[in-house]
């Protein structure tokens, strides 16, 4: 009889230790998985558009329309003195090009990421809470999105944007055929 009660107490102390053990060795997140977690609870980003600058307006214009054959989305006024100031070409159905003529405080080149947001003041919070500075919102009024700006390590500017139901992004989204 003895040898079945220590069997027993064998069997019994084996189960206790499967037991034990599978709760203490439960996965915890790691570092990269709580980062991760944080960052699926974040506000969805997505490019919508890409900002350049350019030296010849016109050459620039006909090379993106006829060549490129992307479509005029919106353009803005001219100047006061009758230039060309910005026109917005798109690419796909939620993805545009930002031409604007070149200056001596603009140099030819790409001048900013369009990143859009669906919440821009959740984004911003988020953001913020990061330790990053971000730009308070304002209201874009020549397209009526809502903006703000963050600059990366080497100050490359993105700009947020969240499209309202008036904006012309979203305008030009909803007539893309």
């Amino acid at each position: 009889m003895r040898g079945v009660a220590v069997y027993l107490r064998g069997v019994t102390l084996f189960v206790a230790g499967i037991v034990v053990g599978t709760v203490l060795m439960q996965p915890r997140p790691s570092g990269a998985q709580e980062n991760r977690s944080a960052q699926e609870k974040r506000t969805p980003l997505r490019l919508n558009h890409v900002g350049i600058a350019v030296t010849d307006y016109d050459k620039s214009f006909d090379f993106y329309t006829k060549v490129m054959g992307y479509k005029i989305a919106f353009r803005f006024p001219p100047s006061p003195d009758g230039k060309p100031t910005t026109t917005y070409f798109q690419i796909s159905k939620d993805t545009f090009l930002e031409m604007a003529p070149a200056s001596a405080q603009v140099p030819a080149g790409v001048t900013h990421m369009g990143i859009e947001t669906s919440d821009i003041k959740s984004t911003i919070a988020q953001l913020r809470d990061t330790g990053a500075h971000v730009e308070d919102m304002r209201v874009s009024g020549p397209t009526k999105a809502l903006l703000s700006n963050i600059y990366d390590p080497d100050h490359i500017r993105m700009e947020l944007i969240e499209l309202t139901p008036d904006s012309l992004h979203k305008k030009a989204e909803d007539s893309w055929k």
